[in-house]
């Protein structure tokens, strides 16, 4: 497997430490190559070298509160990095199949619930936006150029991996950190928004069976069912025994401008085509990030104490 990573001068590839190994250890299969979607010349020159079977185009700015704050920058990566992928595959004439990570963001202001592949799109940030030109890219070189090009629209996807900013993951650090004494407060935006979770396990097989198929196409991946905000931080707090009004509080800024109320996603064609459905629901999923968070919090406690 080939994996590109933007240059950086922290080492920034932590949440894949586990499968890499030293690229001269004869049982090494991941490997990694320095490149920017925004260096269109970099891509061909990675691909060229590579010559890869299937693409997976999981590349963006993917906070989409931070998008408000960097929309040029977003645009640039999650926009036009993603023609610059497909320029790249097209110019150098490779048999490549590629995957691109659409978002239910898309659909923002929903006109219908739940959402399908035909639902009208109404994106409600420079996220959003962004990643609506980069699915018609993706569909416009399917049908221009007759390449195997999927779009895989994935409703919420979580797992003890997911970044500390994103919900999910905020409230089960902090609620483990409350847990054991590491922290005393939460500070949340929108306790209603509603939202279709998953357990990113299971999407990545989608993604996978997506490009295994004779035929290119787009779909949706979701459970099919949507919870608030509220609802995991119910989950999360009552599987700590802690009550979660006690220690969050609403701040301001983590409102977006624009808000996305409902995402409920309706994978029929997923289950139809690829035989794909999820494993895990939302109660599992939420245990499952506790009680990851929680160890990682009991190791902090403990050299907390050990630094006293």
């Amino acid at each position: 497997m080939h994996g590109i990573v933007r240059r950086s001068s922290s080492f920034n590839t932590g949440r894949i430490g586990h499968l890499y190994v030293d690229p001269h250890s004869p049982d090494a299969r991941l490997f990694l190559h320095y490149g920017d979607l925004v260096d269109a010349m970099g891509l061909r020159e990675i691909l060229t070298r590579v010559q890869p079977d299937e693409v997976y185009n999981l590349g963006a700015q993917s906070h989409v509160r931070v998008s408000f704050d960097q929309p040029v920058y977003t645009v640039h990566c999650d926009a036009l990095g993603t023609i610059n992928l497909l320029e790249a595959i097209r110019d150098t004439r490779l048999p490549t199949r590629f995957y691109q990570a659409s978002s239910s963001e898309m659909y923002g202001k929903v006109v219908e619930a739940p959402q399908t592949e035909k639902t009208p799109f109404y994106p409600r940030s420079p996220y959003a936006c962004a990643k609506v030109y980069s699915f018609w890219q993706t569909v416009n070189y399917r049908e221009a150029y007759g390449m195997f090009c999927c779009n895989g629209i994935l409703f919420n996807h979580e797992s003890p991996r997911r970044g500390e900013t994103f919900v999910t993951r905020k409230i089960t650090r902090a609620a483990t950190r409350i847990k054991e004494g590491l922290q005393k407060k939460l500070y949340l935006g929108n306790l209603e928004a509603k939202r279709d979770w998953g357990f990113a396990g299971d999407y990545v097989e989608s993604m996978w069976l997506m490009l295994q198929q004779e035929k290119p196409d787009d779909y949706v991946v979701a459970t099919g069912q949507t919870h608030s905000v509220r609802e995991f931080l119910d989950e999360v707090f009552a599987i700590l025994d802690l009550d979660w009004q006690k220690h969050v509080e609403i701040d301001p800024r983590y409102f977006r401008p624009s808000e996305v109320d409902l995402l409920l996603g309706d994978a029929g064609k997923a289950r139809r085509v690829l035989g794909w459905k999820p494993k895990v629901t939302f109660k599992q999923l939420a245990k499952l990030m506790a009680e990851a968070d929680w160890a990682l919090a009991r190791r902090e406690r403990l050299l907390a104490d050990q630094d006293r």
